[in-house]
């Protein structure tokens, strides 16, 4: 895949996590050779099961409508941590009391960890197309305006 494509994914995903509401959002960049499976962790909390689970849900319609499905989702049922593996990066969504005792970001230590603004992809400024307005235009377009306006009958 290429990187501004998985950027792109991960900062929908970030995005999703973000309108839900989570909480403590964590970005961790995965180094090359460190026993890590998949290039980026996202991390973040939900303050009880239903918004973890409404976290995860969101992540994936909004993964989904860009034609990415996750390779496995846990956890879904308990709604303490759900994993949601999209082989090149992974979602934690985790209860408060699950994140704190799993500590992953301890655990993965070593991982560069990111702000969103960094996954969002470089894109070259493009020049707004111009258009012309002219008085022809302007009269021509409230003419049609008016004429499409129903009239009203006075009393």
């Amino acid at each position: 895949m290429k990187k501004n494509d998985l950027k792109r994914q991960v900062a929908a995903a970030i995005q999703a996590c973000l309108d839900k509401k989570a909480e403590e959002l964590s970005i961790l960049e995965m180094e090359k050779g460190s026993g890590a499976f998949t290039d980026y962790f996202v991390l973040c909390s939900g303050t009880n099961p239903r918004q973890v689970q409404a976290i995860a849900d969101e992540v994936e319609l909004r993964l989904k409508v860009v034609g990415q499905r996750p390779a496995h989702v846990e956890g879904y049922k308990q709604g303490e941590w759900i994993l949601v593996d999209y082989v090149d990066f992974v979602v934690h969504v985790f209860s408060e009391k699950a994140r704190k005792f799993y500590d992953l970001e301890r655990l993965w230590k070593t991982a560069k960890r990111l702000e969103p603004s960094e996954l969002k992809p470089k894109m070259t400024p493009k020049a707004a197309p111009k258009t012309k307005t002219t008085s022809k235009t302007k009269t021509t377009s409230r003419k049609r305006s008016s004429a499409a306006a129903p009239r009203r009958k006075k009393a």
